[in-house]
């Protein structure tokens, strides 16, 4: 793969991202990331593809966490960080590290997306 391809793939994985298509946006970016790996690509190419990985990552998670949260939220009070792990697995398909799935959380407080507080190991509704 040649640089202006990967600068090519690159902008289209930052536009899936903001149309929310993560998932997407990830399979492009780990086609990037394998070419990396075999490529001599500049160092702000190279940075700029591990930052979209992240964020893709991170976004994509908040993304299935959100959704969770709304469905628990309206039937429940309140919600264990272990709870709401296995909730996400079951019905998003999607397996978040413990502390991954708190600083989502924590995250989706911080820009708004969600009104609850943390307690511990619980999520207050």
């Amino acid at each position: 793969m040649d640089t202006n391809d990967f600068v090519k793939d690159l902008n289209d994985a930052q536009e899936l991202m903001r149309n929310e298509k993560y998932q997407a946006a990830l399979v492009i970016l780990g086609r990037l990331k394998e070419a990396d790996k075999v490529g001599d690509f500049d160092y702000n190419l190279t940075h700029k593809l591990y930052q979209l990985i992240s964020n893709s990552q991170s976004l994509y998670n908040q993304q299935k966490v959100l959704r969770a949260i709304k469905i628990i939220s309206q039937e429940q009070k309140s919600i264990s960080f272990l709870d709401l792990k296995e909730f996400v697995k079951k019905k998003e398909k999607v397996e978040i590290d413990m502390q991954i799935l708190r600083r989502e959380v924590e995250i989706l407080i911080l820009r708004s997306l969600i009104e609850c507080k943390i307690e511990g190991n619980k999520i207050v509704f």
